[in-house]
């Protein structure tokens, strides 16, 4: 064992639904997924390659905890997501084969500093403070895949105060989740731990201080947490 000068940081995980604990190494996100969603943010909804923004791993907030208002933002937005949990490594997967590396799946929510990321939009700088502050991935128990075989559709929908702000199908995902997995890990050796969001349909909006954030994807566990 190394001679750590510092005490090891906590291992982050997300429950898993039935029991147990599914180790969280490195969170990828998909951008601009679904085509109404392109729309509303001002982009082509036309198939364009896939690409990706990252979280910090202790991001996740777990058993349906309270988020805090992350600082330096006057408009923070939900995106309700689903996530894939990987549980095989690899490089260079092929999409057929790409189902095989998830081990489950969650729903969750990719919380954005909206503010933030237009000004970085605009300036031509990095997202990495609008997408991976603390606390901006609230995730829903991970069921594994045996118990969620089909990713391509279903009903994934957002809840805040009991009203509905999102309301699409997975099948409406511009790549799908195999294909998702094929190309990320093009760009990165997968390895089991590592958790891919893959983009929110449209509604996305900003969310203050009080309200309750309920998500769900048809067959998986809900996520829920309060903007405190």
């Amino acid at each position: 064992m190394p001679d750590f000068v510092l005490p090891p940081p906590a291992q982050a995980a997300v429950p898993v639904a039935g029991g147990g604990a599914f180790p969280v190494r490195r969170i990828f996100c998909v951008g601009r997924n679904y085509a109404a969603h392109a729309r509303e943010m001002g982009g082509n909804p036309e198939r364009e390659p896939p690409f990706f923004f990252t979280k910090p791993a202790d991001a996740v907030v777990t058993g349906g905890a309270d988020m805090p208002y992350p600082p330096m933002t006057e408009s923070l937005h939900h995106e309700m997501e689903l996530v894939v949990a990987i549980g095989e490594g690899g490089a260079d997967i092929a999409t057929a084969a790409a189902l095989r590396h998830a081990w489950g799946y969650a729903a969750g929510l990719d919380m954005t500093r909206r503010d933030l990321q237009a000004e970085a939009k605009q300036s031509g700088r990095p997202w990495d403070m609008a997408k991976g502050f603390d606390h901006a991935a609230p995730i829903g128990e991970i069921v594994p895949a045996s118990r969620f075989p089909d990713p391509t559709r279903g009903r994934i929908v957002l809840r805040v105060n009991g009203t509905v702000r999102q309301d699409s199908d997975l099948s409406q995902m511009i790549w799908s989740v195999a294909e998702t997995i094929a190309y990320l890990s093009r760009f990165v050796r997968l390895a089991p731990g590592d958790l891919i969001f893959t983009g929110t349909p449209d509604g996305v909006a900003a969310v203050g201080r009080g309200d309750v954030l309920e998500g769900e994807i048809a067959d998986l566990a809900a996520v829920r947490t309060r903007i405190a």
